[in-house]
């Protein structure tokens, strides 16, 4: 890209912003955990998912799209999985696979580009089982009552990522009391499988058949498509401890190596109108039911409004999720549709390299936005077209405008439900209304069309002289 400034991440594991260089410019890597499936993800689930999407976005812009793989996994073995199923009674299977499903279809209307690879733990049953192989054979991990287990003391380094002692994480982490547990941080690499619970041939020895514990899963998955040591491992702020130590623990004990990833990103926690989401406050809401129903503000919200809002705060800090916030975004939204119209986005654009100079101040989406306002604030009449052309391809770095006006507009009478026929009536009569000069009926049917979220403009035509109304969902 032209004018193209240095990269810089924030990098947990040194505490500090860096400038990214990867191992191999034309091989790049990068993991994110991705879902566990056995119900539908919540909003605090759609910040990473929309975070680095973005950075992929980026690094394909800047390395080449063939240059950059994702990797993004699917959880599909796991307690939560197993409750749930037990609860539904259905097989775990089906539960997995519609709710794979599920996440698919939901965080389609963000609009983010899938990840190069998404591969499921199940799939990976064999990696697990030879690094829990490894482990046990270099000393870091053992074996007990049907149990594999990995030896914390036995990594001098271990709690590097989190900056805590082993004494501080484990004042502050719940850990199971279990008395095969040689110290009490040790944690689970393999379990044995109760009845009913999916099973696979144990390793180390085990008669009893079982299955993985969490950490082991994100640590195979990663080296089999991103090797011992790749570039870039992402994540929520919540992931740091126990899950991504345990992930680091493993991979460099089982490989011998000084890291696993090079740079460790986290984005911040979500809460809700000013309150941790939980369901004991009632704030607790899924993808599916901002795009789906009226639970939130309501109303159903676009995925792009979402988008929008989530970026509007920068990723490491913690958002604040509002109604206001997406009022915002979607009139923001709204107002740049109306100013680009129909045009295809511009293949080069002074307005794009502003845009990824901003962000490639760690992800800075909040200065990237600011950068789109002064473009928009640019188009003028003399030559809208082909500054609506460069301002789209700017906003697409972001994931935003990515469909057209005509797209956007319709989208939204579909989401609120307009009844057109009836919308044109009122129109007419309104019209009829103020040709007659009664103006309180005139009034009276725009409040009743703003009642039924209809927001009008009237205009004079230049060649009649005769008033001209045209209509959209209001915003």
């Amino acid at each position: 890209m032209a004018n193209q400034q240095p990269l810089k991440l924030y990098n947990t594991l040194t505490r500090r912003k860096e400038v990214f260089e990867p191992l191999d410019p034309k091989d790049l890597r990068m993991y994110v955990c991705g879902p566990t499936v056995y119900d539908y993800a919540h909003i605090g689930n759609a910040r990473p998912i929309i975070v680095f999407d973005v950075l992929f976005r980026l690094l394909r812009q800047i390395y080449g799209p063939g240059h950059v793989t994702y990797v993004r996994n699917i959880t599909d073995v796991d307690d939560k999985i197993n409750a749930r199923s037990a609860k539904e009674g259905i097989a775990i299977g089906e539960l997995t696979e519609r709710t794979t499903k599920q996440f698919h279809e939901d965080i389609a209307a963000f609009g983010v580009l899938a990840p190069t690879i998404e591969p499921r733990a199940t799939q990976h049953i064999d990696e697990m089982k030879t690094l829990i192989e490894e482990l046990v054979a270099k000393g870091h991990a053992y074996v007990a009552e049907d149990h594999v287990l990995f030896n914390v003391p036995s990594m001098s380094d271990y709690g590097r990522l989190s900056n805590r002692s082993l004494d501080e994480m484990e004042a502050g982490a719940r850990v199971e009391v279990a008395p095969y547990k040689k110290d009490a941080m040790d944690f689970v690499l393999w379990k044995p499988s109760k009845k009913g619970e999916p099973s696979w041939l144990s390793p180390s020895g085990i008669a009893v058949r079982g299955r993985p514990g969490w950490h082991i899963e994100c640590s195979a998955m990663a080296g089999a498509h991103l090797g011992d040591i790749f570039d870039i491992h992402g994540g929520g702020i919540d992931l740091i401890f126990p899950h991504h130590e345990n992930e680091i623990a493993q991979s460099r004990c089982a490989h011998g190596t000084e890291v696993m990833a090079r740079y460790w990103m986290h984005n911040g926690f979500l809460q809700v109108e000013g309150e941790k989401m939980s369901k004991s406050l009632g704030n607790f809401i899924t993808i599916h039911e901002l795009l789906e129903t009226d639970k939130f503000g309501g109303r159903r919200w676009s995925g792009e409004v979402l988008r929008l809002a989530m970026l509007m705060t920068h990723y490491r800090q913690p958002l604040d999720f509002t109604v206001r916030s997406l009022e915002v975004a979607d009139k923001v939204l709204s107002q740049w549709y109306r100013k680009i119209g129909d045009v295809a986005a511009a293949s080069k654009s002074d307005w794009l390299d502003e845009v990824n100079n901003a962000l490639a101040d760690d992800l800075n989406t909040p200065g990237a936005i600011t950068k789109l306002h002064a473009a928009a604030d640019g188009i003028s009449k003399d030559d809208k077209s082909d500054a609506s052309a460069r301002f789209k391809a700017a906003a697409n770095s972001l994931g935003l405008l990515t469909c057209t006006e005509e797209e956007w507009r319709v989208e939204a009478e579909e989401r609120v439900g307009v009844d057109k026929c009836r919308v044109q009536q009122l129109i007419a009569s309104r019209l009829s209304a103020r040709q007659a000069k009664n103006f309180e009926e005139a009034d009276r049917i725009r409040d009743e069309l703003a009642a039924m979220g209809i927001a009008l403009e009237d205009s004079k035509d230049p060649k009649t002289g005769e008033i001209v109304t045209k209509w959209e969902v209001a915003r």
